[in-house]
């Protein structure tokens, strides 16, 4: 039995205390049966997937004026739930158009047919071959969510990304799609010097190699699903459909006059901004006041 010296045992003592704070503390095995979805959260030397205990309450049929966009990712992700091929998909468009909030409406239908989330932040892509062997013998079907997507110059993690999606040595196992959500349709920045590098070639553009390397990520995914602003009519009828969705459990009466319709749009041009997420403002803004005028708080 090896000895230590009076000296040397606590330097070794403080050394094996150093190296317990850099370990992550012990978790329970994560029980799919139970937890809906799950963050990859890094650690010191790897990371594990720990359950998100809310994911919220988001129904499809509350996500208003984007039906394309949720007939086209519904169809996508109930291919994949039965088993057959289905496409790795970026969800792409401005702020606030219900990227987000469509995958978790998925998530909320299609839970009782086997469906989980991963969700996975830019700076931990690199763990991609961890979090596919964690996931490859589990009896579920899951979405790889990476929310916000986007790349700066110099950052070399959308490579791993790139491999996984590429079907390489990285690749997802059969039970893993990836959905991507960014307000870049190239997940990269685009400048106009990217643009030098073109040439004609038998009449055809030809990008250079700039564009061709910022273009090549987002062509890996299969399905390009755009989320854009709304136009005044559009933006208008959905205020209507969000404010009768809100007005619902009141007996709150929808009088659409040329007030309201004036009110909604200057909602609308203080957030510079006309979508779903601004008409739901707007809704829950205007009913909330019409039961404040008939219901005034006590004192």
């Amino acid at each position: 039995m090896l000895k230590l010296s009076p000296e040397f045992a606590p330097r070794l003592e403080r050394v094996v205390c150093s190296l317990e704070r850099l370990l992550p503390l012990p978790l329970p095995p994560l029980d799919w049966g139970v937890s809906l979805a799950a963050n990859w959260r890094r650690h010191s030397f790897s990371g594990s997937l720990e359950a998100i205990d809310c994911v919220g309450e988001g129904e499809l049929d509350d996500l208003l004026g984007i039906d394309e966009q949720k007939r086209v990712l519904e169809e996508n992700t109930r291919q994949f739930l039965a088993g057959y091929p289905a496409n790795n998909a970026l969800l792409w468009g401005t702020r606030g158009t219900g990227k987000s909030s469509v995958v978790r409406a998925l998530l909320n239908r299609y839970a009782p047919q086997g469906l989980r989330i991963v969700q996975v932040d830019k700076s931990d892509l690199e763990y991609l071959p961890d979090i596919f062997a964690a996931l490859r013998a589990e009896p579920y079907r899951f979405i790889l969510l990476c929310d916000d997507l986007s790349f700066e110059p110099g950052e070399i993690s959308y490579k791993m990304l790139k491999s996984a999606l590429d079907g390489s040595v990285y690749a997802a196992p059969k039970n893993v799609l990836i959905y991507a959500t960014s307000n870049r349709r190239h997940l990269l920045p685009e400048y106009m010097i990217d643009n030098l590098g073109a040439k004609m070639v038998n009449n055809e553009i030809h990008h250079g190699e700039a564009v061709e390397e910022k273009i090549s990520l987002s062509d890996r995914f299969g399905l390009w699903v755009p989320f854009h602003v709304f136009s005044q009519e559009h933006y208008l009828r959905v205020v209507r459909q969000c404010i009768d969705l809100e007005s619902r459990p009141t007996d709150i009466t929808l009088v659409w006059d040329d007030a309201l319709q004036r009110a909604a749009i200057q909602w609308s041009h203080d957030r510079s901004k006309r979508c779903g997420r601004t008409a739901l403002q707007f809704a829950r803004h205007w009913v909330g006041q019409q039961l404040l005028k008939r219901t005034p708080p006590p004192g």
